[in-house]
């Protein structure tokens, strides 16, 4: 396992030097056209992707799921977020382990011009890898599931107007600048992925459903003597998501400052520290973000680069070879340090 980590971190490395160009166009040309009403844009469809906004929405397509014509939305819904995360969040991002542009961007010659644009655009942190997007898959993998719901029950009349949110959500994480434009781009794939498999397996579960007795008679439409119209309860459900949604989205515009990571080597880490937690305590003191913490803990552990021990307890690797607590985060790629 811990022979895999280097490896798995040239990977990010890799990318960040085969597009440096190409993302630092597409920087460019966000960061020119900054000001306060598009950052005022650009945050609320942010707020699209967030998991404040996303983890409510899963419970409101759990609600659909239990009325027997609206079950398939509500499965499609759920097993699309569920497949994009494992995608993006268990599988691309610890093995790519990409850093932030906020971070890596620090040691190109773009530095200064895209320091200016990341402050401009409010100093979003984040506090994991940056490839793939998550925010873009999750909004593309629900804007996917639903439009193939919706054009097949020949509802689609206004399905388009949900891949026009997933990409402004898209193009919001290049604008405020916390990932690169190919993190993005993978994100869509991923979602779309991630949006198709979640149909085939909402209409799997449907199958099931109407072939088990006791799940099929389960609809809470029979609560009401006189049925319900869905024209109603869709204008219901979409007053109910733009709610969660305007929560999201006032979070993130009277969101504070929050503490920095104290990493400070190559570059001054931008992510968030993990504050006041006990899986991630200070070290000497000082607040990391979690890749950064688990890089130091392992040197420590190790006892290179002449890093002493600390008085925080080192978590230890496993038989079974779970070396990920303690994996380093890349280097930056010298491709863009020479740009």
């Amino acid at each position: 396992m811990l022979n895999a980590i280097p490896l798995a971190a040239s990977l990010g490395d890799k990318i960040d030097s085969s597009f440096f160009s190409f993302d630092s166009s597409i920087f460019t040309f966000f960061g020119n056209m900054q000001n306060g009403f598009l950052t005022v844009i650009a945050k609320f469809f942010t707020a699209i992707g967030d998991e404040k906004f996303m983890i409510p929405f899963v419970l409101l397509a759990a609600v659909l799921c239990l009325f027997k014509r609206t079950r398939k939305y509500g499965f499609a819904v759920i097993f699309a977020m569920m497949v994009g995360t494992l995608l993006t969040n268990l599988w691309l991002k610890p093995m790519v382990l990409r850093i932030r542009p906020y971070n890596t961007m620090q040691t190109s010659a773009l530095k200064d011009q895209f320091m200016k644009w990341y402050a401009a655009a409010g100093s979003l942190s984040e506090s994991d890898y940056s490839f793939p997007s998550g925010h873009t898959t999750s909004a593309f993998e629900v804007a996917t599931a639903l439009v193939i719901c919706l054009v097949k029950g020949k509802k689609g009349k206004f399905a388009w107007i949900l891949p026009l949110v997933a990409i402004g959500t898209m193009c919001s994480r290049v604008y405020l600048m916390v990932h690169y434009p190919t993190d993005v781009i993978a994100g869509a794939l991923v979602g779309t992925l991630a949006g198709v498999i979640g149909y085939l397996l909402a209409v799997f579960a449907c199958y099931v459903a109407g072939k088990v007795k006791f799940l099929d008679a389960i609809d809470l439409e029979k609560l009401f003597k006189k049925g319900i119209n869905l024209k109603a309860c869709g204008a219901l459900f979409a007053v109910a998501t733009l709610v969660l949604l305007g929560i999201a989205f006032g979070r993130i515009l009277v969101e504070k400052d929050e503490v920095k990571c104290a990493y400070s080597r190559e570059y001054d880490c931008q992510n968030k520290a993990r504050v006041g937690e006990d899986k991630y305590p200070a070290i000497d003191g000082e607040n990391y973000c979690k890749i950064h913490w688990k890089q130091i803990t392992a040197e420590k552990a190790s006892g290179v680069d002449g890093v002493e021990n600390s008085d925080i307890d080192i978590p230890l690797i496993e038989e079974d070879g779970s070396a990920e607590e303690i994996s380093e985060a890349p280097a930056v790629p010298e491709t863009a340090e020479a740009a």
